[in-house]
């Protein structure tokens, strides 16, 4: 396609995007502006103190999961 959204973290879209020059992307960092508040420091500190819990509705987590699973299982 000539345009994609590229759904991951922003270092990642930036691989993509120099491997495939001609594909515009709409890339996360244009979509969430709350990715750049997260850094090193914090994703430790959250690890090492376990404070910050994320709560996924078991519904939802389960069509996650299967989206998850298909793009596990997809072969070249």
């Amino acid at each position: 396609p000539k345009r994609v959204v590229m759904i991951t973290e922003c270092s990642m879209a930036d691989n993509v995007q120099a491997e495939l020059p001609d594909v515009e992307m709409v890339r996360p960092c244009n979509l969430c502006p709350h990715m750049k508040r997260i850094t090193l420091p914090k994703i430790l500190d959250s690890l090492v103190y376990l404070r910050e819990e994320v709560t996924v509705d078991p519904m939802i987590a389960e069509k996650a999961r299967r989206s998850v699973e298909r793009m596990i299982n997809l072969k070249n």
